[in-house]
């Protein structure tokens, strides 16, 4: 009888299989900074006229609402390093606290129209049928309106100060968070472990929380990220016409509003205010574009130019 193992190769030995290098915080910051060194640099911008607002009781040189009418109108100086005002107050100590009005009304507005615009879509996308289609005609129609004129009629119908100032910017974010979303979740619904979640029994609510709404975190970053500068440039321009956070709070709309009450308007009280919302808005526009090349580089535009390319071709 002949062995059964005769002519039988030995099966190879298996290796010992290497371990997956982790992926720590600090060597995903160093690979997004070698990426995208502009959204770096801008998002430290950012982040020192975050610190700057959080601390301007204690870096402030004096009180934003004291006024000094020996020093009425006064050119930047030793004393006043972005000068005065027409009633003598500092016009850096305001540009200071300014920023504490305008950064909590963008974050505030954005963090809460992004979240109801995010999970209606995902309601929407998800449910389909007669709840999408209503959905999208309510959309369309906040859509319809300029983001300025709605937010200055929703801010002149339920009354001035910071809240009515956060809700009507929240309202004008809630329709982009919904398109957006609403199309992340229509591909979702559709693939197989989604499907099989359904197929188990799970409700139309623990399929959409538990399985459809962690993939639309990285889409929800990029729209808050994107949001902020264009949350700062309304708030502004509502403070400027007069509806948004009313005086004596120091918003940098209302400085430049203030600065118009003069036949000529002096120009430290037009540059500073000025300056201030185009360097806040430059930093957050340019570390949302980081951002959304990092989580979704089907946005980015030179991937955009490569398809428009491909398209020609």
């Amino acid at each position: 009888m002949t062995d059964a193992r005769v002519g039988v190769r030995a099966a190879p030995a298996v290796g010992r299989v290497e371990p997956l290098p982790e992926r720590s915080v600090a060597r995903e910051l160093a690979g997004f900074a070698r990426r995208n060194p502009l959204a770096v640099a801008a998002g430290l911008v950012g982040l020192l006229i975050v610190v700057m607002a959080i601390t301007a009781p204690l870096i402030a040189p004096s009180d934003p609402l004291k006024t000094d009418f020996r020093r009425m109108a006064n050119p930047p100086d030793a004393r006043s390093f972005f000068g005065t005002d027409q009633v003598g107050r500092d016009t850096l100590s305001r540009v200071m606290y300014g920023a504490r009005s305008s950064l909590i009304v963008a974050f505030a507005s954005v963090l809460l129209g992004t979240t109801v615009g995010a999970l209606w879509g995902v309601a929407s996308g998800y449910l389909g049928g007669r709840f999408d289609l209503v959905s999208q005609r309510i959309t369309e129609v906040l859509q319809s309106f300029p983001d300025l004129i709605l937010a200055m009629a929703i801010s002149m119908a339920i009354g001035t100060g910071m809240p009515a100032v956060i809700v009507a910017i929240a309202v004008t974010r809630i329709p982009f968070g919904n398109r957006v979303i609403r199309s992340v979740a229509l591909t979702i619904r559709e693939l197989a472990y989604v499907e099989a979640a359904r197929a188990a029994g799970g409700s139309a609510l623990r399929v959409m929380t538990l399985h459809v709404l962690p993939q639309c975190v990285a889409p929800y970053l990029v729209l808050a990220t994107a949001h902020l500068g264009v949350a700062i440039i309304i708030e502004a321009a509502l403070g400027f016409l007069g509806v948004g956070i009313p005086p004596p709070t120091p918003t940098w709309g209302n400085m430049l509003a203030d600065s118009l009450t003069s036949l000529v308007p002096h120009w430290w009280l037009v540059f500073f205010p000025g300056f201030a919302i185009t360097v806040t808005v430059l930093a957050f526009n340019l570390f949302g574009d980081g951002i959304r090349d990092t989580l979704d580089p089907r946005l980015s535009p030179a991937f955009l130019r490569m398809m428009a390319g491909g398209r020609r071709g």
